[in-house]
């Protein structure tokens, strides 16, 4: 992948800037809320706050990896541990707190927004690792990347926002 020191670009910028806004969204959910009540699924899944802003932490940091070292970085293997890490990241365990869970997302958030702020390509491209998820065969540009990102993290705020407002009413938007 080519770097940059260039100023940042209309398409860095409006990166940026999209991915801050569903990131604010994300983060917003959880004001005010204690740790107890941020591990609650108190929707049909077992979705909670905590484990959604962990997941998507770990989702993040997950593309960044592959944007960087290609494949490799995200290599799904099927090994049981492997799954159950996945799984493990929508629960809150006793050892998360939400300013841990909060504080990993600032970094991965910044890491993200050093890349964006540091690609002169948003066309290079990997292909993608082998898992039962992803199209044989198929290829992401950065650009991809960095939008799915940005879907993914609009996506989960949305699940966030519904299970803050079965907790206590509160509401992101509206």
């Amino acid at each position: 992948m080519t770097t940059s020191t260039a100023p940042t670009t209309g398409e860095q910028r409006d990166l940026l800037e999209t991915l801050a806004k569903h990131r604010h969204f994300l983060r917003f959910t959880v004001r005010d809320l204690t740790d107890d009540q941020a591990a609650l699924t108190p929707a049909a899944s077992v979705l909670c706050l905590g484990g959604l802003i962990k997941h998507v932490t770990a989702m993040e940091a997950g593309w960044v990896d592959f944007i960087l070292e290609g494949p490799s970085g995200m290599e799904f293997s099927g090994d049981p541990m492997q799954i159950e890490a996945h799984a493990a990241e929508f629960r809150m365990v006793p050892s998360d707190t939400m300013a841990s869970i909060l504080g990993a997302y600032e970094q991965a958030a910044q890491r993200t927004d050093d890349l964006i702020r540091a690609t002169a390509d948003f066309d290079a491209s990997h292909p993608l690792p082998a898992a039962p998820w992803f199209e044989p065969g198929a290829h992401w540009s950065v650009r991809r990347v960095f939008l799915h990102l940005i879907a993914e993290t609009s996506q989960h705020a949305g699940h966030a926002d519904i299970i803050r407002e079965t907790i206590d009413g509160a509401r992101t938007m509206g």
